[in-house]
This record gives structure tokens, C-alpha cells and sequence, in this order.
């Protein structure tokens, strides 16, 4: 009984004095508390709008509440359809595309032997990733303006008419799933590779004593292994499925391709800051997040059952 008195004594005096040294660490997270208050949780307390009438004068809490107004009227609005089957399209492709060249790249740069080479083909691949779309969009536009460099190269090649690619539905998109591929398939193609050198090399020896194919290895050891990281990246993919990517997209739209690019953030800053209609955008944005979160969850509970990776 005494020594085990004096052993839970010495365990909480021990705790105190790991408190005490680790108090100054409190004190470093308490910034990123405060910013992470002020940006993100106060402003979501504004979404209380998408159930009211707002009166600029009144403020937000001050205005009349309109119920599920906005919602209705969202769901009787023509363009509803339209924004979420673009949206969807648009980030279903882009994960498809992306995913799919990000693994096709990493395997085929798992291959090379010269660390030098596979190096800077890493380097160069990856870069694009920490570009603005602000800057690449005004890149892009001047290579596809009518007297850019690509319709400059068609002409000499074969006379034919500048094509205007931002005013054309299907030249718009293909612009849109290319670069967006060009610009983030290097960082899906860096975990891939991580994962792959993680693979022992004790089973491909194994497989070449059995004389197994290159492609044998590859069906039967290499993706078996790296299956947990490809559900992952897909799993992180689908979590912004109803995003389509605001930041290219309406940086790179106009008006005349709408129909095929206009998806729910680019819908939400139309209404919300052109047309002034706030609690319309905050009631269109709080849907989509509501369904974003369940994509969330189902994504989750796919990856449990088909994937046996578990995220939370």
C-alpha cells in the first residue's frame, strides 16, 4: 500500500513538472488559436444570413428572418440543375485525370535507376503545383488568345482560321481538365512515389526468381502495396468534389462558356458580390457544404469497406 501510494505521488509530480515545462508551448498555439477564431469559426456564425432577409443597416442579426426562403428559391432557380451538374462533371474528371496520370507518371518514374534524372524530372513536375492560378490563367489566355502562340503555330502548319478556345464550350473544357492536370498531378505523383519506394524489395527478388513479368509485378506486388495511398488521395479528392476548383475556373470563364463551367462557387461570387444578393450566395453556400459533408462521410465509410483504410 505505501509503495503504491508513493508511486502515484511521484507520477503526478512528474506530470506537474511536465506541464510546467511544456506551458511556453501553450503559449505558441494560443496566435494560431486566436487567427483560427477570428477567420474561420466567427465568420461561420454569418451562415445564420441563409435564413434571413438582410438588411445592410439592420446587420445580420438584426434582420428579418425569412425562414427556408432562399432555399426554396434555389431549388426553383433554372441555373440549380445546370451549376451542380457541371460541378460535379468537372471535379469527377479532374480526380479521374489527375489520380490516374499521377500514378501512371510515378510508376513509370519508379523505373529509372539514375537518382540524378529522376530527381529533377520530380523537381520539374512538381513546381506548377505552388503557382497562382492568377498568374497561370493570364499565361494560358495569352497562349490561346486568337493571336497567341498556339493559334499562330495551327496557322503556319495549316492555314486554318484562328479558333477562339475560351469562347467554345468543348475547347474551354479541355483547357480546363489540361492544365489543371499540368498544374496538379506533380504533388499526387510525389506521395505516389514515396509510397512506392516504401515497397520491399525483397518481394520484386522474389518474383524475378519465379521469372514473374514486369507486368505480373505490377498487378500482383506493386499496386497491392500502394493501395492504401491511392484510396487515400482519392478519399482527400472526393472531400472537395462540389468545389470544381474555383480558383481556375473563374479565372479563366467568360460569360459565353457558362453553361458547361459555371459551377457553385463561381455561382455563389456572381450573386453574392455582383448581384448583392448575400443571403441567396450564403443559402446556396451552406447547401453545398451540407452535401459536401456528405460525400465526406460516404467516401469514409467506401473507404472502410473496399479500401481497409481508415482515415478518423
Amino acid at each position: 500500500m505505501f509503495d503504491s501510494n508513493w508511486g502515484e505521488l511521484i507520477l503526478k509530480a512528474n506530470g506537474r513538472v511536465r506541464n510546467k515545462e511544456a506551458i511556453h508551448y501553450h503559449f505558441m498555439l494560443f496566435p494560431s488559436i486566436v487567427i483560427l477564431a477570428i477567420f474561420s469559426i466567427y465568420p461561420t456564425l454569418g451562415s445564420i444570413m441563409a435564413f434571413k432577409y438582410f438588411d445592410p443597416i439592420a446587420g445580420i442579426w438584426g434582420s428579418p428572418w425569412a425562414g427556408l426562403d432562399h432555399f426554396k428559391m434555389l431549388f426553383q432557380i433554372p441555373e440549380f440543375k445546370q451549376i451542380t451538374i457541371n460541378t460535379i462533371t468537372i471535379s469527377v474528371v479532374k480526380i479521374i485525370l489527375n489520380v490516374s496520370c499521377a500514378l501512371a507518371f510515378a510508376l513509370l518514374l519508379h523505373e529509372i535507376k539514375k537518382k540524378w534524372f529522376k530527381k529533377t524530372v520530380q523537381t520539374i513536375v512538381y513546381l506548377p503545383f505552388f503557382l497562382s492560378w492568377v498568374i497561370m490563367a493570364g499565361i494560358f489566355k495569352d497562349f490561346f488568345s486568337i493571336d497567341g502562340m498556339i493559334n499562330g503555330i495551327v496557322h503556319k502548319l495549316n492555314g486554318s482560321e484562328p479558333t477562339m478556345f475560351f469562347s467554345s464550350n468543348t475547347w474551354f473544357m479541355i483547357i480546363i481538365y489540361l492544365t489543371d492536370v499540368w498544374k496538379g498531378f506533380g504533388f499526387n505523383a510525389i506521395v505516389f512515389l514515396a509510397a512506392l519506394t516504401s515497397i520491399n524489395p525483397n518481394l520484386y527478388e522474389a518474383a524475378d526468381v519465379d521469372g514473374a513479368s514486369r507486368w505480373a509485378k505490377l498487378v500482383n506486388i506493386t499496386l497491392p502495396s500502394i493501395k492504401g495511398t491511392v484510396v487515400l488521395i482519392l478519399i482527400l479528392s472526393l472531400q472537395g468534389i462540389l468545389s470544381g476548383g474555383f480558383d481556375q475556373i473563374f479565372n479563366l470563364y467568360n460569360p459565353l462558356v457558362y453553361q458547361v463551367a459555371d459551377i457553385y462557387d463561381t455561382y455563389i461570387y456572381r450573386m453574392g458580390f455582383q448581384s448583392n444578393q448575400y443571403e441567396f450566395a450564403t443559402a446556396v453556400g451552406l447547401f453545398r457544404s451540407a452535401v459536401a459533408f456528405i460525400f465526406i462521410l460516404v467516401s469514409q465509410w467506401l473507404a472502410e469497406k473496399y479500401g481497409e483504410y481508415k482515415v478518423f
